[in-house]
């Protein structure tokens, strides 16, 4: 009887542990707000009684303000082709250089909220951008007519990878200085694929047509460069892309090269998503660092954090 005793109490000690020792946890994210009274503020640099466009920088300051914003990005021009910014801090700068004199540009911001909510709201803005590039520059890139450039794999650092904040022209500090023909058997795209920079004489603008019988060198992802097509995943290399053409325009850099160090301050800035310079996972304004008629140094900001590319090209055979 006695050991009876002892095993009872010990089943029941048991049962009771197991009703006692896995209580049920209870989690709750709260309610599910989407932001709200979200506003897109947005202030013309230099606007004025005499100026309303803006001094003609192209420059406006953007802000999105609005109660349960978590955070936000921002398309800058939603009667083109859908390119997603993030916003630090729900701001930025932006100057608007995609064409010269005063345009309209309709922005839109998606503002997330808890749970992945979500608001969407536009805001229309009239700004004037005035800018003559350089002559000089112009010949060299597009021999006022139409010229072809390809990357050169030829020379050491045709491709380059570093801190977009380091600022240094020198490959011996870069993340990656690609030695020469560093490409060719790994990604050959990166070397057949042309550039064509074309002045339209009638309308003194500029295209820029992208052939790629080999593909788009580019890394998948947040590094695709929003080119149509590429997938969301996958490492360095070469990807099937048919290519296409958009317009560009020569406009002044925001170039942080020290002053000493080799720069022409302008820059190559593509419209639309379906076209790239040598490497599809850089952002759309390319810094000409220098060039002439048989030699183009870039520097572009990658689409991964805090990257910037360097490119080397020369005319295509």
């Amino acid at each position: 009887m006695k050991t009876n005793i002892k095993y009872i109490f010990g089943v029941f000690s048991l049962l009771l542990f197991a009703v006692t020792g896995c209580t049920e946890e209870n989690y709750s994210l709260g309610d599910l707000k989407a932001p709200t009274n979200v506003v897109i503020n947005a202030e013309i640099v230099g606007k004025s009684a005499a100026n309303p466009n803006g001094d003609g920088s192209g420059k406006v300051k953007i802000t999105v303000t609005g109660d349960n914003i978590l955070g936000s990005k921002i398309d800058f021009d939603s009667n083109t082709d859908v390119d997603w910014v993030l916003l630090t801090n729900n701001s930025v700068t932006k100057t608007f250089d995609v064409a010269t004199g005063t345009n309209n540009y309709r922005v839109t911001v998606l503002a997330s909220g808890v749970g992945g909510t979500s608001t969407n709201v536009t805001k229309d803005i009239t700004v004037r951008y005035d800018y003559t590039p350089d002559p000089a520059i112009v010949t060299d890139l597009t021999n006022n007519a139409s010229k072809t450039w390809i990357v050169d794999k030829s020379v050491f650092a045709h491709l380059g990878v570093d801190d977009w904040f380091r600022n240094d022209l020198n490959p011996a500090v870069w993340y990656y200085a690609a030695p020469i023909d560093a490409k060719i058997t790994v990604a050959p795209c990166l070397y057949t694929s042309k550039f064509t920079f074309a002045k339209v004489a009638a309308s003194g603008t500029f295209t820029l047509t992208v052939d790629t019988p080999d593909g788009a060198f580019t890394r998948t992802g947040a590094a695709a460069g929003g080119l149509p097509g590429i997938p969301a995943s996958g490492a360095e290399g070469c990807y099937p892309y048919a290519g296409g053409t958009s317009g560009f325009v020569l406009a002044a850099s925001s170039s942080v090269i020290p002053a000493n160090a080799p720069s022409t301050k302008v820059s190559i800035n593509l419209s639309g998503i379906n076209t790239f310079i040598g490497c599809g996972a850089t952002q759309k304004a390319y810094e000409i660092l220098e060039i002439t008629p048989t030699y183009m140094f870039l520097r572009v900001r990658g689409t991964e954090t805090d990257l910037v590319w360097y490119l080397k090209l020369k005319p295509a055979p």
